[in-house]
């Protein structure tokens, strides 16, 4: 016998002790009135016998069909929630009551659900509409701005920019949970990739004055286009606003085959930070200091890596620099 079985045969002997107790004390009370009533030893001892056989057989009989109905929820216990077809027809009363409870606490659950589901896909849509519209008064402004070189206007152009990156962060969070769907795996030259992630900022750099160093990355990796420029240029982003002079430098790691490190000259990440700096809306000491941050950069990075069965680590010293390493390997081609 297993721990499962004994465990089980505990459980129901606990269940059923009542029962048992009074069906061994009526054989007893039948031994005893035999007894006194003058009647042979032997025929006390076998009337006995036989009621202790049949309660024993009964017994028996009752835990096997208390255990297989265990074993059958157990089992129905990892599927139950497509389904309630499966469960086991009451056999009592009570078992009936519980199981127009199960029902009832299941179909509401269920249209809970679906409404959820409803509303959830409604938000969706609303801000993925919404993304798309602020990009018509965006681009108009960007217009605007061009038509006068000052400093002003100049200014004005960097945080124009910086509502431009928001708002594709917003429209890449709400595709988040359908990007499987979207993806076109194939092999990209990871050179032209960096370049398109890094030529959006180049403004950025010039305004700031940090010199970028894209070193030779000459190699084909196999990935999502669109996903991994996203999050490269996000990186970049991170990288700039916390590097207020010197260099961003983005090469190939010389230890590490198609592993893609994106390093600068900034503040650097405190150590206690860096267990959790990948957790959504998680700010670190940085962020705190900033009153800017959304933690939601480093964890779009990571689930969407994720999802393209690449992966990223963060070192880092404070006031000396981070490295970002972006594991471009793919061990499988199974995309979640």
């Amino acid at each position: 016998m297993n721990d499962g079985f004994i465990y089980v045969f505990g459980k129901y002997i606990r269940k059923h002790r009542w029962n048992i107790a009074a069906h061994i004390m009526v054989i007893f009370i039948f031994a005893a009135v035999f007894y006194v009533s003058y009647l042979p030893l032997a025929a006390v001892g076998y009337a006995s016998l036989l009621s202790f056989t049949a309660v024993f057989l009964y017994i028996f009989y009752d835990f096997y069909q208390f255990y297989k109905k265990h074993k059958l929820l157990s089992e129905l216990a990892h599927k139950i929630t497509v389904s309630l077809d499966e469960l086991p027809d009451a056999t009592e009363l009570i078992e009936s009551d519980y199981n127009n409870l199960i029902n009832l606490l299941y179909h509401h659950a269920f249209s809970l659900a679906l409404e959820t589901d409803s509303k959830y896909q409604e938000m969706i849509d609303y801000y993925t509409l919404w993304v798309h519209q602020i990009k018509n008064p965006i681009s108009a402004m960007r217009v605007l701005l061009q038509t006068e070189d000052t400093p002003k206007n100049a200014r004005l152009s960097q945080e124009l920019f910086k509502i431009e990156r928001y708002t594709e962060m917003v429209l890449q969070y709400l595709r988040l949970e359908s990007m499987s769907s979207d993806l076109v795996l194939q092999y990209y030259n990871l050179s032209n990739i960096v370049r398109q992630a890094a030529k959006k900022y180049a403004a950025v750099f010039i305004y700031n004055k940090i010199k970028l160093d894209i070193r030779d990355i000459g190699c084909q990796v196999l990935t999502d286009e669109k996903w991994l420029v996203f999050v490269i240029e996000q990186l970049i982003s991170n990288a700039l606003k916390y590097t207020h002079t010197g260099t961003i430098s983005i090469y190939m790691d010389s230890h590490e085959p198609l592993t893609l490190i994106i390093e600068d000259t900034g503040i650097g990440i405190h150590t206690e930070d860096l267990p959790r700096i990948f957790e959504r809306g998680f700010t670190g000491y940085n962020g705190r200091m900033d009153k800017k941050a959304t933690g939601l950069g480093l964890y779009l990075c990571s689930r969407i890596l994720k999802r393209l069965s690449h992966k990223i680590y963060i070192t880092s010293v404070t006031g000396a620099g981070t490295k970002v390493h972006i594991d471009l390997h793919r061990e499988n081609n199974d995309i979640e």
